[in-house]
């Protein structure tokens, strides 16, 4: 993508969930932009917050949680503007969710094509059922299902069907951004493969932006242009998947490349393991929110929590131990190559 035009803005979010402990900021402050057309990784440990994010930019976050603060603007406009009736409209026509299990989404008792005709028919009520199912028709076609199977229910498809059934409903109303939430975590490695090589597909086909939240790293260096890195609330890093992967510059960012098996570990080495556990984030510790896991946590990391800064363009770091020499390094190494 050579010229970068802005789908979506996030800015300053926050969402809190009340508990019998207190309230907990599961989403913390945090402020990015999703690009049209590109695939954006969504990564991190179970309970930083990744899923939270990702329902947050479609609000639909339920009670005991709620958006405490933030703005979310989608092409010009902040949805956190809009009443009950707009936002029904937003979800499927601007924003659709693939979750992780398609079988907890799907009505079991509804056939593939009534699945998408009625998707179709809630948005464009004129739309009559045969024009919806010829639409539905060539549209599931292009995905992998077969006219024959469109009567089919979801029991009687495959995992990967129905993912594909699951894209195909964020499709149908020409979405511009689809966020898949842990959705390839169910299937095998060899179904997980072909459908990371059908939504980079889909993202060339039809232009849609995608927005993948998983904790897979494999997976994001196979499918995305650019990844975040989540951690307690927090993003602590953000730039184009080959710089991160290449040179990651927050310390938990490299801790969980290193925790990536390697094929070609020797038998007699072990495995990394990143020390300590995310934080209880009903009491999140002061400062950097990962120096008590943090083998190079310095005072100032105790005591003062670090920016979200831009290092180089379009490379953002939240870390006390990032320097100015250190991005000044870096920019010679990219001048070198």
């Amino acid at each position: 993508m050579n010229e970068k035009q802005v789908l979506m803005q996030v800015k300053d979010l926050s969402v809190t969930y009340e508990t019998r402990l207190g309230p907990v900021s599961a989403v913390d402050g945090i402020t990015f932009d999703i690009y049209r057309g590109e695939i954006l990784g969504l990564v991190g440990e179970s309970g930083c917050g990744k899923s939270t994010m990702g329902k947050a930019l479609m609000r639909m976050i339920q009670p005991p949680g709620w958006i405490s603060k933030g703005q979310l603007i989608f092409e010009g406009e902040d949805i956190m503007t809009y009443d009950r009736n707009k936002m029904r409209d937003f979800r499927g026509r601007k924003v659709s969710m693939i979750f992780q299990d398609p079988m907890t989404s799907l009505n079991p008792v509804q056939r593939v094509d009534q699945h998408l005709i009625e998707a179709i028919q809630v948005h464009e009520p004129k739309t009559i059922i045969e024009k919806a199912l010829e639409r539905a028709n060539i549209l599931m076609e292009r995905l992998g299902i077969q006219k024959e199977r469109m009567s089919n229910y979801p029991h009687q498809l495959s995992g990967g069907m129905r993912q594909r059934v699951m894209i195909g409903l964020g499709l149908v109303l020409n979405a511009n951004l689809i966020i898949a939430d842990e959705a390839t975590t169910s299937l095998d490695v060899i179904v997980e493969a072909k459908l990371v090589d059908q939504l980079k597909e889909i993202r060339d086909e039809f232009g849609v932006t995608l927005l993948v939240i998983t904790h897979n790293i494999a997976l994001v260096a196979e499918l995305c242009d650019r990844v975040a890195v989540m951690y307690a609330g927090h993003i602590v890093e953000l730039g184009p998947i080959e710089e991160i992967f290449d040179n990651p510059l927050h310390p938990y960012t490299k801790g969980l490349l290193l925790s990536v098996p390697n094929i070609k570990l020797d038998e007699r080495e072990e495995l990394f393991k990143m020390a300590g556990e995310p934080p209880n984030l009903t009491h999140p510790p002061f400062g950097c929110r990962f120096h008590p896991r943090c083998p190079k946590a310095t005072a100032i990391c105790e005591e003062k929590e670090p920016e979200f800064r831009e290092v180089t363009p379009g490379r953002f770091v939240k870390c006390w131990l990032v320097k100015d020499y250190q991005v000044k390094e870096m920019k010679k190494a990219e001048v070198i190559k």
